[in-house]
């Protein structure tokens, strides 16, 4: 018996079997993500919005029971008390915060400076033990800064780098050096070396080729790599507080938590403080979003 094809291949659900009811709507679902981000967005980000708004408060209102959330004056005062001291002049935080402008931006050029090239080295040339070197280099990074914080105070002693931005600098440039080797050579293996094969035919020499052709395109990896480091050296608390010992010295981590103690704590300030040594890394962050995207995003794709 002949049989078509519509009998044959037919669309419809089989006899005696009805089609899948789907477990939830489309739209539905779409509505309780949302409302799952909202809460869990509101959550995360409620610290910072009363950071923010403690340090745009009065006194009066910041240590009024119950708490305003709402109504209450705003004033610039704290901001003020920021950067400059009740006597007149400039404040011991405004000299704070300038340090850590310059030992985070120093180190990071340093640790990037050293690391980028290094890391191509790694990825081009066949070094003995590249693995064993790679791990030992990582290695430096297993144990917390405050594990080795004693050895490094006693060598900066002899040394006479104890409280000095020279040795915040070195001490944050040799911490950020692994990191930076390990994020490029991810960056620089997805770069394909037949560039530079090609240039040095042309009669470029390897390091020609590698700074007129890889370089370039290794923007995008050096600034996301460039960010984390900056993160690191700005936010780093146990060496700043344990390597320095003078306001000229220090930087803003532990001169803002030197605000908190005693018998009485301007929470007003310490929030203003927090707002503005907040703002630089996010600045910096914003600045180059595209070149961070494209960087932590290099490589996720296999060609």
């Amino acid at each position: 018996m002949a049989v078509s094809v519509d009998e044959a291949v037919s669309t419809g659900p089989a006899r005696g079997h009805a089609p899948p009811a789907r477990r939830f709507g489309g739209r539905g679902r779409s509505v309780l993500e949302v409302v799952l981000l909202t809460v869990l967005a509101v959550v995360m980000l409620f610290p910072v919005l009363w950071m923010i708004e403690t340090s745009i408060k009065e006194n009066r209102d910041v240590y009024a029971i119950p708490a305003e959330f709402f109504g209450f004056k705003v004033t610039m005062d704290h901001f003020k008390d920021v950067f400059v001291a009740p006597g007149g002049g400039r404040s011991a935080l405004s000299v704070s915060f300038l340090n850590s402008a310059v030992v985070a931006g120093v180190s990071t050029v340093l640790a990037t400076v050293l690391g980028v090239p290094a890391a191509w080295a790694y990825s081009r040339f066949s070094v003995k033990a590249k693995k064993d070197q790679l791990f030992f280099i990582l290695s430096t990074r297993f144990m917390p800064p405050v594990v080795i914080v004693i050895p490094i105070f006693l060598m900066y002693r002899q040394a006479g780098l104890i409280d000095s931005k020279l040795g915040l600098i070195l001490i944050y440039a040799a911490f950020n050096v692994p990191f930076t080797i390990w994020m490029m050579k991810g960056f620089v293996d997805e770069v394909p070396a037949e560039y530079e094969d090609a240039a040095m035919l042309d009669g470029y020499t390897r390091l020609q080729a590698f700074w007129k052709f890889t370089l370039p395109l290794l923007v995008p990896g050096i600034a996301a790599t460039a960010v984390f480091a900056l993160i690191f050296s700005w936010n780093e608390f146990v060496f700043a507080i344990f390597l320095t010992s003078s306001d000229d010295v220090r930087t803003a981590p532990p001169a803002i938590a030197g605000l908190i103690g005693g018998t009485t704590t301007d929470w007003g300030l310490v929030a203003a403080a927090s707002v503005v040594f907040a703002l630089p890394v996010l600045v910096f962050a914003y600045l180059v979003r595209k070149h961070l995207i494209a960087g932590v995003t290099l490589g996720a794709v296999r060609r």
